[in-house]
């Protein structure tokens, strides 16, 4: 059955303000949320995509419409809220021991997002992932409010039921929600999903796994057909459930490692929908990701097709 869309993502965008030098109070406006990252980086590499979410009627809300429709990002399933401002974020750097550490910090309490229901989905959300190939959603979205992370829940099993595949980023923030928590939403998480794309930092937190083959087994153990465990500048361990291969980072000059993973997630889901095979898409990936982090911000560096296979 032909499909509207390749991918379609959940989850909140942002706008977000990026320190340009650490210790100064110099901050470049760019965009954010990383479910809105991973489905522009699946549209750059050139799927077929659409945005589920919900913004405040601000400033925020109507640059983050603009950038989706720039991007080529359907954007039909977003609603435009009165009642709920748009999320922000600043990214601080400098932090951790050799300097090159990055941190957060959140404006996003009680945004539009953080109030999505599972009746809210039930419109137009709904539809559009009747219409794709792949959903995306992430740890995140589960942790901005108890309605949302029903509303990601609903969305996953909306999806099965459609005959979409599931895919789901761990993205641990543990600032958003206690440990005890996370655990519980995430291991909820991955019984629902196909493809698992958890980060080896963000596991080692939840569980005390630091053994990327053990994380990749906890993963098929908890129901995930397949699993990508990102290793950042080591590249990634793909398993599909029958065999494993590690794929070896890519040389980069790192500037800003914001929205990397995210990048990563969306080249490989775009690949994966347009018919590669989950060891290669990640292959692709992984190189997209060495490009991302070589610019400012979360979006602008976000790489294209031609960037990432003259790479390759």
């Amino acid at each position: 059955m032909h499909k509207r869309f390749d991918v379609v993502a959940l989850g909140e965008g942002m706008v977000e303000f990026n320190q340009t030098q650490a210790g100064e109070p110099t901050y470049l406006q760019g965009f954010g949320g990383d479910t809105s990252n991973a489905v522009i980086a699946a549209a750059r590499a050139g799927a077929r995509t659409a945005y589920l979410s919900r913004v405040g009627d601000d400033w925020s809300g109507e640059r983050l419409m603009a950038l989706w429709r720039d991007e080529g990002v359907d954007c039909e399933a977003v609603e435009v809220a009165a009642d709920a401002p748009t999320g922000l974020y600043f990214v601080t750097h400098g932090h951790g021991p050799d300097g090159t550490g990055h941190e957060f910090g959140y404006q996003r309490k009680g945004s539009a997002a953080a109030r999505m229901t599972p009746a809210w989905f039930d419109g137009k959300p709904r539809q559009a992932v009747a219409q794709a190939q792949v959903l995306h959603v992430s740890g995140i979205s589960l942790a901005l409010s108890d309605s949302a992370a029903a509303t990601v829940l609903h969305a996953m099993q909306v999806a099965r039921d459609a005959g979409a595949r599931v895919s789901f980023d761990s993205n641990l923030r543990l600032k958003l929600w206690p440990l005890d928590r996370a655990r519980r939403g995430i291991e909820d998480a991955i019984a629902l999903c196909d493809i698992f794309l958890p980060s080896l930092e963000d596991i080692t937190a939840l569980t005390g796994l630091a053994d990327p083959q053990a994380v990749v087994s906890w993963g098929h153990a908890l129901g995930a057909e397949a699993v990508v465990l990102k290793l950042g500048e080591r590249g990634a361990l793909v398993s599909d459930g029958t065999r494993r291969e590690h794929i070896p980072g890519q040389p980069a000059q790192l500037v800003d490692a914001t929205g990397a993973g995210d990048c990563f997630c969306g080249n490989l889901l775009a690949r994966m929908a347009l018919g590669h095979e989950v060891f290669a898409a990640a292959r692709y990936a992984n190189a997209a990701a060495a490009l991302a982090v070589q610019g400012f911000g979360a979006v602008a560096p976000l790489p294209r097709p031609a960037q990432v296979e003259a790479l390759l």
